[in-house]
């Protein structure tokens, strides 16, 4: 009665053929590019058993709903609708786990890829000649059409902080369009951070070389339409994200990110710790625990702008947060003003008896926060 299904039983011929390639397409407010991209993939890979994979981050310019459409038309389209979360590495990773080709590439749906190098990179992997296709910026043929000097200036640098800090080989570790095994990709999955926009960087950093990699030129178009997604939140994601892989991925991403909101948050606790104390003339417990108090303001108030902005809490959400954040937060702030008062009464050196009492919660409110206050839907 429970006997497993077998591969390939009672399956017409025709119904075990899947696609040899899956194109990943991160989508976020990009309604009016995705049908142009799907046609152009209809163009460029006639000759090639093709599926595209939409990731969208639930775009409030209902990209989602034209992606659906063109579903609807060819079986080869899907759409991933992702709700409650957001972030260009974390969309690639569900889209490449979520298809079915052993060859998966990674393009970005603005245009400004050149997709027509696509059955190339396929051919140098269905060849063995590597594991990694990438279409890269810095090697000899290279064209730029779209890419302005500010952010081409910002890209370099990062490349090379990439490279030596991180001591990765290739020459365009940032670069958004790349293709790879799918049997190697499911080998780093785990090791891979779903916060950020450098796939390709995680992907190279967490193999070690052991990658094959090939690198082609390409022509980088000019936006059709549409806004650019990266901003200056960007820098503090690729910052994070070296950060984690020098330490070999026991600090991840978000947490190197909260641990900056909270070094942040110390000097607002310390700042309103000096001014209770030295203006107010208040009494140190009571003047710890405003201090506590407005750095736990502070520190939700950037966490939810930086740290977990995937997650943005938004209208009555956020007071809803900011109660909630509050409220795990009290044993922490408990222990917070119990041990800053105990080491203020052995030796009353303000600001070390603040710092101790500040420090005592910083894991407890991590690991709360992430399961009460930006709890994923």
């Amino acid at each position: 009665m429970n006997e497993a299904i077998r591969p390939g039983a009672d399956i017409p011929p025709q119904a075990q053929e899947g696609p040899e390639l899956s194109v990943i397409v991160p989508t976020f407010n990009e309604r009016d590019n995705v049908t142009v991209l799907y046609r152009r993939l209809e163009a460029t890979l006639a000759n090639i058993a093709w599926e595209v994979v939409f990731v969208d981050d639930n775009s409030p310019d209902g990209t989602w709903d034209v992606v659906r459409a063109l579903a609807q038309r060819d079986s080869r389209v899907r759409c991933v609708r992702r709700i409650g979360r957001r972030g260009l590495s974390g969309a690639c990773i569900e889209g490449i786990l979520a298809s079915s080709a052993p060859y998966v590439a990674v393009i970005d749906a603005d245009l400004q890829h050149d997709e027509t190098q696509l059955p190339k990179m396929l051919l140098l992997l269905a060849s063995d000649q590597a594991d990694l296709v990438v279409g890269s910026r810095y090697i000899e043929g290279y064209k730029s059409e779209g890419f302005n000097k500010q952010r081409a200036g910002a890209s370099a640098l990062a490349t090379e902080v990439a490279r030596k800090m991180l001591r990765v080989e290739i020459a365009d570790p940032m670069s958004g369009f790349f293709m790879i095994r799918r049997d190697r990709f499911e080998q780093l999955a785990p090791k891979l951070s779903v916060h950020g926009f450098k796939i390709l960087l995680d992907v190279v950093a967490s193999a070690h070389g052991s990658l094959r990699a090939v690198e082609i030129p390409y022509t980088f178009g000019a936006r059709q339409h549409g806004e650019s997604k990266l901003d200056s939140m960007v820098a503090l994601d690729f910052l994070g994200l070296v950060l984690a892989k020098l330490t070999n991925d026991i600090v991840s991403l978000r947490f190197i990110l909260f641990a900056m909101v909270g070094g942040i948050g110390l000097v607002v606790h310390l700042t309103t710790l000096f001014i209770a104390l030295q203006l107010f003339n208040a009494p140190f417990a009571e003047a710890q625990a405003a201090g506590a108090i407005v750095a736990m303001t502070s520190n939700f108030i950037l966490n939810n702008f930086l740290t977990y902005r995937d997650q943005r809490l938004k209208g009555f959400a956020l007071l809803r947060g900011l109660i909630a954040f509050y409220i795990v937060c009290s044993v922490g702030l408990l222990a917070n003003v119990g041990v800053a008062f105990s080491v203020y009464d052995q030796e009353p050196i303000w600001w070390l008896a603040g710092m101790a009492g500040a420090l005592m919660g910083v894991v407890w409110n991590y690991a709360m926060s992430g399961l009460f206050v930006w709890r994923k839907k």
